[in-house]
This record gives structure tokens, C-alpha cells and sequence, in this order.
């Protein structure tokens, strides 16, 4: 016990991460707060201010194309623990939340019969101290129940012995085990030797294009206004003539004006209008700017492209997004097996030696289905390959491919 930092380190460590957390769901749904340089905007208007989905889109198209299939060579029935553990939503969870905060957790605990229960935990609300080698946390720490003000009412400290819950005006109770890792898995996306938690799909350059982008929407529904009511002045008109009201005379079809003693008249104009194109032009270079921060395009931007794109040409577009999906299934399918290892220790009460696990493998649905055109081209090839192979490709490694 000498070794852990201890529950009191750990509580600090989660303050000063959480906030940076929130921050990045904050623009995940849409809530951010965006600041208005108070150049070009009446002052009715500063406190509006619109919003952007780009930082969602960016998340949830990496996301939906990550499907957990399985474990090969489950030697230990680790596809079990995870089918008994709502499998649909536990791994949409995790991985949404992971690409979210950069890291997010799973909780492993006993339920009524001893059998392994799963629990995902976003970012915010664990942590703990990481070994780089296992990807496996030396101690955690998690707050599993708040109240209405955000006030931890349940906490939970896990070492490689015991996990101790801290429940608000009660004593500490101690659950020991016999797994010999603490009992929270780390879920982290693009992980590396500076950060071992990973870093956010939602960057710092994201969220800096999209408030850039969001501002340019502000002005372009303020130019919108101009636009489509053009100001209009008169000139020459007496002193002593009747003030109209301003929204008579913009809607009016027809407006009257007579000659003075002199025989003069009033003079009516139009300012030019404001032309929306430099608006456009100018979110629709931000859109570009997002798209290569992230691997999207400007289709999946909202500007489409005036041809269809076929199977093909849509995988070339996203090529920059299927090898961040590659990067991402090789750290989720390690922390995958890492929960499946905890997890099949605490169900056999014995403390497996993470080596056992060295031939499983996570496997994953293919990140672009194929269309019909590509269902005869993969056909062909397959067909020409078992000429040479015969005994390659069997059914598992043809769903592999074609995800059928």
C-alpha cells in the first residue's frame, strides 16, 4: 500500500482533468460558449449566438463505423463476459466517450452470483495512475453516484487488492479480490508516450475553427437582415413634413410624396445591398479547414458536391478516416482485452498472467461495406486466389472482408 498515491491524490488529479473533459462535451452537444469580438454586431444582438455541429459529426462518424464483433482464439470465453453485459450499449458508450474525453473507463465489479459486471465511466468522473507497457491502470479512482449540485455521493478507490467505496456520511467499505490489478480499465484513443490517456477527436484546432466558423454564421444572419431589406434613404424632404413611420414605408407598394412651394420634390434612393457571398465563401473555407483537421469531407459538412459519389470514391475521400479508424480499433481492441482479462480473473476468483491472453485477438466489422459493384470484384479476386490458395479463404476470414 505504500506504493498507491492514495485516494486524496487521486480526487485532485480528476479536479484538474474533469474541466478540460467537460469542455470537450460541452462542444460534442453543442453548448459552448463562443466569444463575440463586439466589432460588426448591434448590441441587441450580442448575446445571440448560433451553433455548429461539425465537433459532433467529427466524433460520431469515427464512432458509428467501430463495431466490436468478437474475440478469436477465446481461449479464456471472454465474448461471454461482454454478451452478459448489454454488449450494444457498453461498447457504443465506451467508444463514443473515448473519442470524446480521450480516455474513458470501465468499472468491473461482482454482482449477486460473482459473476463480472460491467460498467462504462466517462472521462470526467475517473482516473487513475496507468502502467505504458499493460495499458492497465497501478490504482484508479472513480465517482460512481452524484447529486443534484455535482457532489460526489459515491466513490470508488482501486488498488490491485481491494476496491474501497466512500460513500457520503458512512464508513469506507473494503471489497478485497484476488485479481491483482485494480478492478477500472482505461479506454483510450491514440494513446502515446507523452500522453498514456490519449488525446480528443475534438482538438484544440477543431474548437478553434468551429467558434471561427460559428462567428461568420452570426454575421451572415445579421447581413441577412440587410440583405433582404436593403436601406433606403430620402433626400430633400422639408423639415416640416410628417415623420412616416419606417416599417410603412419599407412594406408600402406605393408612397406619395408632393411638391414644396418652390416646386421641389423629394429624392427617394436604395444603399446597395450586402451581397452573402463573401459569408459563404468564408464558412465554406472554415468547412475545409475542419475537414482536413479531421478526415471528413465537405459532403459530410453539409456542402454537397453536384455528382454522387460511388462506394469507391467515398472510400478514397475517407482514407484519412479509415486509417484513424484502423488506429483506433488496434488501442480499443487492446483495452477491450484488458477488461476481458480482469474481468475473467474476477470470475474465476484466480489471477490470470496477462501472457495467457497473447492469442486473442479483438475482432471488428469492416469499416466500409461494400456495395454490389465491390460484392463482384471481391468475388472475382477470391475466385482467382483459390486457384492458387485453396485452402485460404474460409467463411470467417470472407466476413472479415465483406462483413457477411
Amino acid at each position: 500500500m505504500s506504493t498507491y498515491k492514495g485516494v486524496l491524490y487521486m480526487r485532485r488529479k480528476l479536479l484538474i482533468k474533469r474541466a478540460r473533459v467537460n469542455v470537450r462535451y460541452k462542444f460534442y452537444e453543442m453548448k459552448n460558449i463562443v466569444q463575440d469580438f463586439n466589432i460588426s454586431t448591434p448590441p441587441d444582438l450580442r448575446a445571440w449566438m448560433g451553433c455548429l455541429g461539425w465537433c459532433a459529426k467529427a466524433v460520431d462518424s469515427l464512432s458509428d463505423r467501430l463495431s466490436f464483433r468478437e474475440f478469436s482464439e477465446d481461449n479464456f470465453n471472454l465474448t461471454e463476459i461482454f454478451n452478459l453485459n448489454n454488449p450494444d450499449t457498453l461498447f457504443d458508450s465506451v467508444i463514443l466517450g473515448a473519442l470524446i474525453s480521450a480516455c474513458d473507463f470501465v468499472y468491473i465489479s461482482p454482482d449477486a452470483d460473482g459473476y463480472p459486471r460491467l460498467q462504462a465511466i466517462d472521462g470526467s468522473n475517473a482516473t487513475g495512475k496507468i502502467d505504458p507497457v499493460t495499458g492497465l491502470l497501478t490504482e484508479g479512482y472513480a465517482v460512481l453516484e452524484r447529486d443534484d449540485y455535482n457532489n460526489p455521493i459515491l466513490e470508488a478507490y482501486f488498488t490491485g487488492e481491494a476496491t474501497i467505496y466512500y460513500r457520503k456520511g458512512c464508513k469506507p467499505e473494503i471489497v478485497k479480490h484476488s485479481v491483482g490489478y485494480p478492478l477500472l480499465v482505461p479506454v483510450i484513443y491514440r494513446p502515446d508516450a507523452v500522453r498514456p490517456f490519449g488525446h480528443s477527436r475534438i482538438s484544440r484546432a477543431c474548437m478553434s475553427i468551429v467558434g471561427s466558423a460559428v462567428r461568420t454564421v452570426k454575421r451572415s444572419e445579421i447581413a441577412a437582415e440587410f440583405f433582404s431589406y436593403p436601406q433606403k434613404y430620402v433626400s430633400g424632404l422639408d423639415s416640416d413634413a410628417e415623420r412616416m413611420d419606417k416599417w410603412k414605408s419599407t412594406m408600402a407598394a406605393m408612397l406619395a410624396f408632393t411638391k414644396d412651394e418652390d416646386g421641389d420634390h423629394p429624392v427617394v434612393g436604395q444603399f446597395a445591398a450586402q451581397s452573402m457571398e463573401p459569408h459563404l465563401a468564408q464558412l465554406k473555407m472554415f468547412a475545409g479547414l475542419f475537414a482536413g483537421e479531421t478526415g471528413l469531407t465537405l459532403d459530410d459538412l453539409g456542402f454537397a458536391t453536384d455528382n454522387p459519389s460511388s462506394s469507391d470514391a467515398i472510400k478514397a475521400a475517407h482514407e484519412n478516416l479509415r486509417l484513424a479508424a484502423r488506429k483506433a480499433q488496434r488501442g480499443f481492441g487492446r483495452d477491450f482485452l484488458n477488461i476481458g482479462f480482469l474481468a475473467a480473473c474476477l470470475r474465476d476468483d484466480y489471477p490470470y498472467k496477462r501472457q495467457q491472453f497473447y492469442k486473442t485477438k479483438a475482432k471488428w466489422e469492416p469499416l466500409f461495406e461494400p456495395d454490389i459493384s465491390q460484392l463482384a470484384g471481391i468475388g472475382d479476386a477470391i475466385g482467382k486466389l483459390q486457384q492458387s490458395f485453396p485452402d485460404y479463404f474460409t467463411s470467417e476470414k470472407l466476413r472479415d472482408i465483406t462483413g457477411f
